[in-house]
Protein backbone atom coordinates (compact mmCIF):
# COMPACT_ATOMS: atom_id res chain seq x y z
CA UNK A 1 0.00 0.00 0.00
CA UNK A 2 1.20 4.46 -0.24
CA UNK A 3 -0.25 6.44 1.74
CA UNK A 4 0.92 10.32 -0.50
CA UNK A 5 0.34 13.31 1.82
CA UNK A 6 0.07 16.71 0.50
CA UNK A 7 0.70 18.92 3.29
CA UNK A 8 2.50 22.48 4.04
CA UNK A 9 4.27 20.93 6.94
CA UNK A 10 6.26 17.56 5.49
CA UNK A 11 9.37 17.82 8.03
CA UNK A 12 6.71 17.68 10.70
CA UNK A 13 5.99 13.87 9.67
CA UNK A 14 9.61 12.42 9.63
CA UNK A 15 10.26 11.59 12.96
CA UNK A 16 6.28 9.41 12.92
CA UNK A 17 6.75 7.66 9.90
CA UNK A 18 9.83 6.42 10.71
CA UNK A 19 9.34 5.13 14.32
CA UNK A 20 7.95 2.00 15.75
CA UNK A 21 5.66 0.07 13.84
CA UNK A 22 5.28 2.42 10.48
CA UNK A 23 9.24 2.61 10.30
CA UNK A 24 8.85 -1.75 10.52
CA UNK A 25 6.20 -1.28 7.91
CA UNK A 26 7.99 0.09 5.63
CA UNK A 27 10.83 -1.72 5.96
CA UNK A 28 8.96 -5.24 5.50
CA UNK A 29 7.71 -3.54 2.45
CA UNK A 30 3.93 -3.62 3.37
CA UNK A 31 3.34 0.35 2.98
CA UNK A 32 5.64 3.18 1.36
CA UNK A 33 4.77 7.05 2.17
CA UNK A 34 5.30 10.19 0.23
CA UNK A 35 5.38 13.45 1.86
CA UNK A 36 4.33 16.01 -0.97
CA UNK A 37 5.45 19.95 -0.47
CA UNK A 38 2.39 21.84 -1.66
CA UNK A 39 4.58 25.41 -1.12
CA UNK A 40 6.47 24.06 -3.79
CA UNK A 41 3.68 24.54 -6.34
CA UNK A 42 2.72 28.32 -5.34
CA UNK A 43 2.80 31.18 -7.11
CA UNK A 44 5.50 34.05 -7.81
CA UNK A 45 8.38 34.80 -5.95
CA UNK A 46 7.13 33.71 -2.31
CA UNK A 47 5.67 30.71 -3.81
CA UNK A 48 1.97 31.39 -2.35
CA UNK A 49 -0.71 29.03 -2.17
CA UNK A 50 -3.61 30.96 -0.62
CA UNK A 51 -5.50 33.89 -0.70
CA UNK A 52 -8.35 36.07 0.61
CA UNK A 53 -12.21 34.58 0.43
CA UNK A 54 -14.39 35.91 -1.79
CA UNK A 55 -17.04 37.75 0.09
CA UNK A 56 -15.05 38.67 2.56
CA UNK A 57 -14.13 36.70 6.52
CA UNK A 58 -10.95 35.66 8.67
CA UNK A 59 -8.18 33.55 7.71
CA UNK A 60 -6.79 32.73 4.53
CA UNK A 61 -8.24 29.71 2.10
CA UNK A 62 -5.94 27.17 0.27
CA UNK A 63 -5.97 27.87 -3.50
CA UNK A 64 -6.99 24.94 -6.08
CA UNK A 65 -5.03 25.28 -8.54
CA UNK A 66 -1.88 24.94 -6.33
CA UNK A 67 -3.42 21.69 -4.78
CA UNK A 68 -4.85 20.52 -7.87
CA UNK A 69 -0.97 20.99 -9.58
CA UNK A 70 0.14 19.25 -6.18
CA UNK A 71 -2.36 16.49 -7.26
CA UNK A 72 -1.23 15.88 -10.82
CA UNK A 73 2.17 15.27 -9.10
CA UNK A 74 1.60 12.05 -7.74
CA UNK A 75 -1.82 10.86 -10.47
CA UNK A 76 -3.54 12.03 -13.00
CA UNK A 77 -7.02 13.21 -11.67
CA UNK A 78 -8.40 13.32 -15.28
CA UNK A 79 -7.84 9.41 -15.24
CA UNK A 80 -8.96 9.17 -11.52
CA UNK A 81 -12.43 11.17 -12.41
CA UNK A 82 -13.05 7.99 -14.35
CA UNK A 83 -12.92 5.39 -12.19
CA UNK A 84 -13.06 1.81 -12.10
CA UNK A 85 -14.61 -0.40 -9.34
CA UNK A 86 -11.49 -2.34 -9.35
CA UNK A 87 -9.79 1.05 -8.74
CA UNK A 88 -8.78 0.49 -4.90
CA UNK A 89 -7.67 4.87 -4.35
CA UNK A 90 -9.19 7.47 -2.30
CA UNK A 91 -8.28 10.67 -1.79
CA UNK A 92 -9.30 12.45 1.36
CA UNK A 93 -9.06 15.68 2.77
CA UNK A 94 -8.32 15.98 6.89
CA UNK A 95 -10.86 18.69 7.84
CA UNK A 96 -12.89 20.02 11.16
CA UNK A 97 -16.44 19.50 8.68
CA UNK A 98 -15.26 16.14 7.63
CA UNK A 99 -17.30 12.65 8.70
CA UNK A 100 -16.16 11.09 11.86
CA UNK A 101 -13.20 9.29 11.73
CA UNK A 102 -13.78 5.47 13.07
CA UNK A 103 -11.83 2.05 13.35
CA UNK A 104 -14.14 0.63 10.44
CA UNK A 105 -13.31 3.70 7.95
CA UNK A 106 -9.65 2.88 8.97
CA UNK A 107 -10.35 -0.97 7.86
CA UNK A 108 -11.56 0.02 4.83
CA UNK A 109 -9.06 2.22 4.05
CA UNK A 110 -6.46 -0.72 4.56
CA UNK A 111 -7.91 -2.44 1.59
CA UNK A 112 -6.87 -0.40 -0.26
CA UNK A 113 -3.55 0.23 -2.82
CA UNK A 114 -3.09 4.27 -2.77
CA UNK A 115 -4.37 6.58 -0.05
CA UNK A 116 -3.92 10.33 -1.09
CA UNK A 117 -4.88 12.49 2.41
CA UNK A 118 -4.82 16.43 1.50
CA UNK A 119 -3.92 17.98 4.75
CA UNK A 120 -6.61 21.23 5.47
CA UNK A 121 -4.62 24.49 6.69
CA UNK A 122 -5.89 27.97 7.67
CA UNK A 123 -9.68 28.65 6.91
CA UNK A 124 -10.00 26.40 4.40
CA UNK A 125 -9.42 24.90 1.16
CA UNK A 126 -11.59 26.21 -2.27
CA UNK A 127 -14.89 24.00 -2.50
CA UNK A 128 -14.67 23.43 -6.06
CA UNK A 129 -10.97 21.51 -5.43
CA UNK A 130 -13.10 19.48 -2.58
CA UNK A 131 -16.06 18.72 -5.04
CA UNK A 132 -14.11 18.53 -8.23
CA UNK A 133 -11.33 15.65 -6.76
CA UNK A 134 -12.44 14.43 -2.85
CA UNK A 135 -13.63 11.39 -1.99
CA UNK A 136 -14.22 12.24 1.32
CA UNK A 137 -13.48 14.79 4.00
CA UNK A 138 -12.40 12.93 7.69
CA UNK A 139 -12.82 14.80 10.66
CA UNK A 140 -11.02 13.06 14.16
CA UNK A 141 -13.21 14.81 16.47
CA UNK A 142 -15.55 17.68 17.44
CA UNK A 143 -12.95 20.62 17.87
CA UNK A 144 -10.36 22.69 15.61
CA UNK A 145 -6.46 21.92 14.74
CA UNK A 146 -4.39 24.93 13.78
CA UNK A 147 -3.69 22.02 10.63
CA UNK A 148 -4.48 19.13 9.32
CA UNK A 149 -0.91 17.51 9.63
CA UNK A 150 -2.29 15.60 13.07
CA UNK A 151 -5.52 13.82 11.53
CA UNK A 152 -2.89 12.77 8.76
CA UNK A 153 -0.49 11.06 11.16
CA UNK A 154 -3.25 9.39 13.05
CA UNK A 155 -4.92 8.00 9.88
CA UNK A 156 -1.36 6.97 8.88
CA UNK A 157 -1.01 5.08 11.91
CA UNK A 158 -4.45 3.38 12.51
CA UNK A 159 -4.02 2.27 8.83
CA UNK A 160 -0.93 0.81 8.52
CA UNK A 161 -1.29 -1.30 11.55
CA UNK A 162 -4.31 -3.00 10.06
CA UNK A 163 -2.55 -3.88 6.73
CA UNK A 164 -2.03 -7.60 7.10
CA UNK A 165 1.56 -8.87 8.35
CA UNK A 166 2.48 -5.30 9.34
CA UNK A 167 1.55 -6.66 13.56
CA UNK A 168 3.66 -9.71 14.06
CA UNK A 169 0.76 -11.00 15.69
CA UNK A 170 -2.37 -10.74 13.60
CA UNK A 171 -4.41 -11.55 16.84
CA UNK A 172 -3.50 -8.18 18.67
CA UNK A 173 -6.37 -5.94 16.45
CA UNK A 174 -9.07 -8.60 16.58
CA UNK A 175 -10.34 -7.52 20.45
CA UNK A 176 -9.06 -3.98 19.89
CA UNK A 177 -11.14 -0.42 21.33
CA UNK A 178 -14.18 -0.59 18.62
CA UNK A 179 -13.42 -3.20 17.18
CA UNK A 180 -16.97 -4.14 18.16
CA UNK A 181 -18.23 -1.04 19.41
CA UNK A 182 -16.73 -1.84 22.52
CA UNK A 183 -14.05 -0.31 24.78
CA UNK A 184 -10.98 -3.12 25.03
CA UNK A 185 -11.07 -3.60 28.63
CA UNK A 186 -8.62 -3.63 31.82
CA UNK A 187 -4.85 -4.77 30.95
CA UNK A 188 -2.68 -6.23 33.77
CA UNK A 189 1.27 -7.40 33.97
CA UNK A 190 4.25 -8.48 36.03
CA UNK A 191 4.14 -7.59 39.07
CA UNK A 192 1.27 -9.34 40.58
CA UNK A 193 0.89 -7.11 43.39
CA UNK A 194 1.37 -3.26 43.01
CA UNK A 195 0.91 -1.00 45.72
CA UNK A 196 -1.62 -2.87 47.70
CA UNK A 197 -3.25 -3.76 44.37
CA UNK A 198 -3.69 -7.19 43.15
CA UNK A 199 -4.27 -8.39 39.49
CA UNK A 200 -7.48 -10.08 39.14
CA UNK A 201 -7.77 -14.11 40.67
CA UNK A 202 -9.30 -15.03 37.20
CA UNK A 203 -6.65 -13.62 34.81
CA UNK A 204 -4.06 -16.01 37.27
CA UNK A 205 -6.62 -18.99 37.25
CA UNK A 206 -5.23 -20.43 33.57
CA UNK A 207 -9.13 -20.76 32.60
CA UNK A 208 -9.52 -19.70 29.53
CA UNK A 209 -13.19 -19.53 29.00
CA UNK A 210 -13.51 -17.44 32.81
CA UNK A 211 -11.08 -14.71 31.48
CA UNK A 212 -12.70 -14.17 28.07
CA UNK A 213 -15.50 -14.24 30.03
CA UNK A 214 -14.40 -11.66 32.32
CA UNK A 215 -12.82 -9.63 29.75
CA UNK A 216 -15.92 -9.20 27.87
CA UNK A 217 -17.94 -8.24 30.95
CA UNK A 218 -15.29 -5.83 32.09
CA UNK A 219 -15.29 -4.36 28.45
CA UNK A 220 -18.75 -3.69 28.50
CA UNK A 221 -18.76 -2.25 31.82
CA UNK A 222 -15.86 0.21 30.54
CA UNK A 223 -17.70 1.19 27.24
CA UNK A 224 -20.94 2.47 29.78
CA UNK A 225 -19.05 4.33 31.76
CA UNK A 226 -16.47 6.22 29.35
CA UNK A 227 -18.61 5.74 25.95
CA UNK A 228 -22.48 4.71 26.62
CA UNK A 229 -23.16 6.09 23.04
CA UNK A 230 -21.70 3.40 21.43
CA UNK A 231 -23.56 0.96 23.39
CA UNK A 232 -26.49 2.52 21.79
CA UNK A 233 -24.92 1.86 18.41
CA UNK A 234 -25.06 -2.39 18.84
CA UNK A 235 -28.55 -1.99 19.86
Amino acid sequence: MKISIITLFPTVFEAILNTSILKRAQSKGKISFELINLRQFGEGKHLVVDDRPYGGGVGMVLKADALTLALKSIIDPDKVMKKTKNLKLKIILTSAAGKPYKQTTAQKFSKLDHLIIICGHYEGIDQRFIDKYMDEEISIGDYVLTGGEIPAMIIADSVTRLIPGVLEKPEAIVNESFTENLLEGPQYTRPEEFEGLTVPNVLLSGNHAEIEKWRKEKSIEKTKKNRPDLIIQTD
